[in-house]
């Protein structure tokens, strides 16, 4: 008897680094998640590379095919909606999604961000961190609201800020942080969704 297993859209822009995370937690046969879609925004994401060298159902949306960002989201939840996926995941998605996006998915939608929310919101997190001269800074999964970079804390992970950090030394540090979070939150929230 097969687990049970939740199917992820994963939404990316770029290198793609989480979504191999996320390809790795997959391939362990216990997790309770797998891909059922890797889509871009740009044809040129170094994480297609991935997706396709792992066999992975891939889609290119492009938002410069559109007219406004709202034709654009209804288009990837097109795409997402085609895939079965239930749980949209947002690996390094370098787009603001609409509200109306956003409601599409209440609770099924997550995001990782490179701060300790609430603190730093949106871009350029680790010299904001720096600049403030925390002590520790951090990655957050979190489930998705209409408000940028605000819904409900599913996982945390610190790092200590060491002296001499640039924010490129900190951004690496978090970034191996970030790998171990989002498997995490797959899990939990594929707990909560499979029940």
């Amino acid at each position: 008897m097969g687990v049970n297993k939740l199917k992820l859209a994963v939404l990316i822009s770029g290198r793609g680094s989480n979504l191999k995370a996320l390809m790795d937690a997959c391939a362990d046969e216990a997790f309770p998640a797998k891909i059922a879609l890797v889509l871009s925004n740009r044809a040129e994401a170094e994480g297609l590379k991935f997706a396709l060298a792992g066999e992975l159902p891939t889609v290119v949306v492009n938002h410069k095919d559109f007219p406004d960002r709202l034709s654009f989201d209804m288009a990837v939840h097109a795409e997402i909606v085609k895939s079965g996926a239930n749980l949209v995941v947002l690996a390094g998605f370098m787009r603001i999604l609409t509200p109306e996006f956003v409601n599409l998915w209440p609770g099924r939608m997550i995001n990782i961000h490179p701060s300790l929310l609430p603190d730093y919101k949106g871009l350029d997190t680790h010299a904001r961190a720096l600049a403030d001269g925390q002590s520790e800074a951090g990655c957050t999964v979190h489930y998705v609201v209409p408000e940028m970079d605000s819904g409900p804390i599913i996982v945390q992970k610190r790092v200590p800020v060491l002296p001499g950090d640039t924010p490129d030394t900190l951004g690496e540090r978090v970034l191996e942080q970030e790998h171990a979070a989002y498997p995490e939150a797959v899990r939990i929230v594929a707990r909560s969704l499979l029940k």
